[in-house]
Order: structure tokens, then C-alpha cells, then sequence
């Protein structure tokens, strides 16, 4: 009986351990902003506007909710009641396509972009973050534009309600 214990045991273990692993979750893929999508937050038609826009995902969602610039995206992103309930996010890459008509192939993670707060162009809600794929992008605009350069885990409420008073930059 004491010989079938380890072994058992190992068994168990082995098992266990394997029911942890799972397939990784395939992430549904950016949409294209349609002539008459209107933003999330306050309704604007998202296509009437320039700078970056942004989409979220919700968990379980296939489609998602869209936003007429990266400011009102985050704002929604960086509520208490959103923040768990989000599974991923998209936004325009600006270096891909001129800042007044962002192009849909342009989307990238929101999670690993590179952003720009307190510079000089505006978006459909004035002050927005003017978001990158790679940082050497952002550093160029910045040279040009100006402002702050963040990552995705800098940006909270706080950082959000200093670029929408105008308090970065100019």
C-alpha cells in the first residue's frame, strides 16, 4: 500500500498541474469605423473627427464599442467598473496614416502602444493622446508636436483629467 502512495500522488500532481494549462485566448481583431459609428461616450460620429480613435472589447464581446479619440477611450478604460471587465483594446497608430483620417489597418494593442500626452494636435474631443506602434515613432512626433511621452500603465484618471483641462503641454 505504501509503494502505490508516491506514484499516486505524482499522478495527482501531474494531473493538476495540466489542468492550469490552457489554449491562449485568441483576441477578437480591430473593426473598421463604419460612416455612421458613433462614439461610445458621447456620441459623436467617430468618422467626422481627426487623431486617433480607439475600440474595447469587453469580455465575451464580439464586437466592439468605439470611441471618437484615445482621450474618450481611456476614459472609459480607467473607470473602476470597466477596468475588469475589459478583455483588450485597439487604437490608431499615427505614424501609419495622416493625424486627420487614421487608417483601420493602422489598429494596434492599446496595451503596448507608445503615447503622446500634451502635445500639440487635437483630436474630436480637443486634448487626446496621440498613440504609436513604436516608440521611435513617438519620439519623432514629439520632436515636431511636443509633449509627454507615456506607456499604457502610465496613463490613470488623473494623468486624463490634466490633459483634458490642458494642463500638459502648451
Amino acid at each position: 500500500m505504501k509503494r502505490l502512495v508516491l506514484p499516486l500522488l505524482l499522478l495527482s500532481i501531474l494531473l493538476l498541474s495540466a489542468c492550469g494549462e490552457s489554449e491562449p485566448e485568441t483576441l477578437a481583431t480591430a473593426q473598421p469605423i463604419e460612416a455612421g459609428d458613433s462614439c461610445h461616450v458621447c456620441g459623436m460620429l467617430i468618422s467626422e473627427h481627426p487623431g486617433p480613435k480607439g475600440e474595447a472589447f469587453m469580455d465575451k464581446q464580439e464586437q466592439p464599442l468605439k470611441f471618437c479619440s484615445t482621450m474618450d477611450l481611456f476614459a472609459f478604460l480607467k473607470q473602476p467598473e470597466n477596468e475588469t471587465r475589459v478583455s483588450h483594446a485597439y487604437v490608431h497608430d499615427v505614424a501609419a496614416a495622416p493625424w486627420a483620417t487614421p487608417d483601420d489597418e493602422a489598429f494596434v494593442l492599446a496595451s503596448e502602444a507608445w503615447y503622446l500626452v500634451g502635445h500639440d494636435q487635437r483630436g474630436a474631443m480637443g486634448h487626446t493622446l496621440a498613440s504609436f506602434a513604436d516608440r521611435a515613432d513617438a519620439e519623432t512626433f514629439r520632436e515636431e508636436h511636443g509633449g509627454e511621452l507615456v506607456g499604457f500603465d502610465d496613463i490613470d484618471l488623473e494623468l486624463l483629467g490634466r490633459l483634458g483641462r490642458g494642463e500638459l503641454g502648451e
